[in-house]
């Protein structure tokens, strides 16, 4: 599995851990009656409070998956061949970890896919108002929808990686 396949595999999987998280808070609120339809800013404020845990878990995860992608590739080296030192090690972790040219398309037209989705996601959001429902419906249906078009975007790229370009 490349290096961006497995950078890819970790967003996503840190998208639906947040998506999982925000889906049962805010149930688990709106069901004991602590979250009102109606009170926007008290949805505003939980889906602003997961966007900020979010970028922290994304950042966090991103630099845990390359300090142990770096310690596998360094033990796989060392094991292949006990002679290589520190400057061919960190050559050959340089190596697999290099953004190309298809890299970057497949990548451009992942972003596609999930704005996409995200769109789609705000028409619905609109037509959701148009029918009658609460405006807590629409902010959550936008929040989904773009939760949901990042999480797309990570298997449109798996699926181009795979695929081949």
């Amino acid at each position: 599995m490349s290096y961006q396949e497995k950078k890819t595999i970790t967003s996503i999987v840190s998208a639906l851990i947040l998506m999982g998280a925000y889906t049962i808070d805010a149930l688990g609120r709106y069901r004991a009656g602590a979250a009102p339809l109606d009170n926007l800013g008290l949805w505003a404020w939980m889906m602003l409070k997961y966007i900020g845990i979010g970028i922290v878990v994304t950042i966090v995860l991103q630099i845990l998956f390359h300090i142990l992608l770096s310690v596998g590739i360094a033990l796989r080296e060392k094991i292949r061949d006990e002679k290589s030192d520190d400057k061919a090690i960190e050559r050959t972790i340089k190596g697999e970890m290099v953004e190309d040219e298809r890299d970057k398309l497949i990548e451009l037209k992942s972003l596609r896919v999930g704005f996409g989705l995200a769109g789609a996601g705000f028409i619905a959001a609109l037509f959701s108002l148009v029918l009658g429902y609460p405006p807590a419906a629409m902010l959550n249906i936008l929040f989904f929808s773009f939760f949901a078009g990042s999480i797309l975007e990570g298997f449109s790229q798996l699926f181009f990686y795979r695929r081949g370009f």
